[in-house]
């Protein structure tokens, strides 16, 4: 049972606090003597939750009533559209492109823009309304807490990586020549941490005391910068235009198939935030119709805005020419409209503010979402009575947002970046699959056999596929590879029948939606560098390490606690119907005392 009060305690509580309970209030750690006995059990309880799955109800209902007060239902698919290009647009597109189209891909980077955003709208399309509860459902704590540990990663990253992007907007803003004027040099440090960012940290402290106060403030004052920031895009798609030069599109492709997709992967940078959307979904007014409007809307919108800048780029410079750290500014000065420089920095930094005010919003619900489940401690999980919003998981998330922004430079940022939400969405798309397909008290064994035997051929034809691409320009294997994830898919769509079928809103295309997002996904892992996989993997055994000790005892408490509610919950409602039927019957003029059954329940 769990410790440390019940849920009246809970509802009294006012702002933060500070206490014991807060954060570790489950059995196993009540004394030393209990933790002790908890990691004994560390093999079975480890066992237990990797095969155990939630329930629906227990995610809609009883995990969200652990944050004692309710968040407020105020968004619409409108705010979720505007949210979501206020999350996306930012730093990928007016820094990176500048980057890839010099260093890979040259004017083919618009390709490039295109396979990236396929993929994104592939996994917005797969993606429901909170991918962690998603995949506590249908693939278990255990990879729903890997998966957490990475979108908390994302998001971390993902604002450290704007807010340094915001600080080199704003030198040029103040007509500085080089970016790092503002940055305080410490010598000492290795290269790609020396550069100490004070103004990332003032910009998210900002954001923090934004996001906390309000979520329908945060909408509005987003949807404000989103119109302004959409209005300099359009500027700078026209205006640039009418200094273009053809000539500079005529070696297109100058670095090959392979620069395209090596420079989509790094890209995928600039797609990262549209998910913030999905975690919305409690204060989303109707959220099965809103959430996909939202999210297919804003990526629609980003990918065609994307392209015409990244068209609009290589057609004002050479890309040889491209300036890496502020393309745009560079290019119009360099075609003789310096003044612009100034409109589109401005335009940068409405942006970036935009994307680190979603990704405030996003990220701490997206923490609160796991606290609830005690696998990080419920502290994080508590929503504040006043604002409606939860202000412990806000102020933490940004606090490591903060701390990793001043140390860190962009390129680091960008690939660990791309990783963490590849691999995320690979995930949620494997489990879409799992719910459409298999319901345990429904699928029979030889229809869960086949869809096992059909899933693992998409999964291991996708990460041959990768690998070969990685390795070698060679062609030869891919005549194998995708044939198999075809005839994988197809067998899936043919031969297993589905078990599941949405109640409102549902993906379209099962399973060759979700399969193509798999295969693309895990294919563009292959594009990105060897030391972004040893950051990934040097993370993942952290969060293992803090699982094992901490996240899975906390949460097997929880669980086995929450079962036992549910026991109780269901005998007292029997005893109910029991005592019903007695007054029923005596109220009838029957013998109640008479038989075995007048005391049995009624029939249900």
């Amino acid at each position: 049972m769990l410790a440390g009060g019940g849920d009246d305690e809970g509802i009294r509580r006012r702002g933060c606090t500070y206490r014991r309970d807060d954060f570790l209030p489950e059995e196993s750690f009540q004394s030393w003597g209990n933790y002790v006995n908890a990691l004994k059990q560390t093999p079975g309880r480890f066992v237990d939750r990797v095969l155990t799955r939630s329930a629906d109800n227990t995610e809609l209902v009883e995990v969200k009533a652990r944050s004692h007060h309710e968040m407020k239902k105020t968004l619409s698919w409108w705010d979720l559209i505007w949210f979501g290009l206020g999350a996306v647009i930012g730093a990928g597109i007016f820094v990176l492109t500048g980057l890839e189209a010099r260093e890979h891909a040259g004017p083919a980077v618009v390709l490039s823009y295109v396979v990236s955003g396929v993929s994104a709208l592939l996994s917005v399309s797969v993606t429901p309304s909170g991918s962690f509860a998603y995949l506590r459902v249908e693939l278990g704590d255990f990879v729903a807490f890997i998966a957490a540990g990475n979108i908390l990663l994302e998001y971390v990253i993902g604002g450290a990586a704007v807010a340094r992007s915001w600080t080199s907007y704003f030198t040029t803003l103040c007509n500085r020549s080089d970016t790092n004027d503002f940055r305080i040099i410490a010598h000492g440090f290795p290269e790609d941490y020396k550069y100490l960012d004070p103004i990332a940290v003032v910009v998210i402290i900002g954001i923090c005391c934004l996001a906390v106060l309000s979520t329908k403030g945060s909408s509005r004052l987003n949807y404000i910068a989103s119109i302004v920031h959409i209005i300099v895009i359009l500027f700078i798609v026209i205006a640039g235009l009418t200094k273009a030069d053809i000539n500079n599109y005529r070696d297109f492709s100058h670095f090959g198939p392979r620069g395209v997709f090596q420079a989509s992967a790094v890209l995928f940078f600039a797609y990262v935030g549209f998910d913030a959307v999905s975690t919305m979904a409690e204060e989303t007014k109707n959220p099965a119709k809103d959430i996909p409007i939202g999210l297919v809307g804003s990526m629609v919108i980003t990918t065609v805005l994307y392209c015409l800048l990244a068209v609009t780029l290589c057609l004002m410079q050479p890309y040889g020419q491209i300036d890496k750290q502020a393309p745009f500014s560079v290019a119009f000065e360099d075609v003789g409209m310096g003044w612009a420089k100034y409109v589109v920095a401005a335009g940068a930094l409405k942006g970036m503010t935009s994307v680190l005010l979603v990704g405030a919003v996003g990220q701490a619900r997206y923490l609160t979402h796991i606290a609830r489940t005690h696998m990080v401690p419920p502290w994080f999980a508590q929503v504040d009575f006043k604002t409606g919003t939860p202000v412990n998981a806000t102020v933490t998330m940004l606090a490591a947002t903060a701390i990793i922004a001043f140390f860190t430079s962009l390129d680091i940022l960008a690939n660990l970046l791309s990783i963490s939400t590849l691999f995320i969405f690979s995930l949620v798309a494997i489990a879409l699959l799992v719910r459409r397909y298999y319901v345990s008290s429904v699928t029979t064994q030889a229809n869960r056999n086949k869809f096992v035997a059909f899933l693992f051929i998409i999964i291991s034809s996708s990460i041959a596929t990768s690998v070969y691409w990685s390795r070698t320009d060679d062609w030869t294997a891919y005549v194998v590879t995708a044939p198999l994830w075809f005839l994988g898919t197809l067998g899936i769509w043919l031969l297993v029948p589905q078990a599941r079928r949405p109640k409102l809103w549902g993906v379209p295309l099962v399973p060759w939606l979700p399969s193509l997002s798999i295969a693309i996904n895990i294919f563009l892992l292959g594009s990105i560098d060897h030391a972004s996989f040893i950051r990934f993997g040097v993370w993942t055994l952290i969060i293992l390490v803090y699982y094992f000790i901490f996240g899975l005892h906390a949460s097997y408490d929880t669980a086995k606690d929450s079962e036992e509610r549910r026991l109780e919950g269901g005998t007292n409602n029997e005893l109910k119907k029991v005592q019903a039927a007695r007054v029923a019957t005596r109220d009838a003029g029957l013998d109640a005392g008479n038989g075995s059954n007048a005391s049995a329940p009624p029939a249900s």
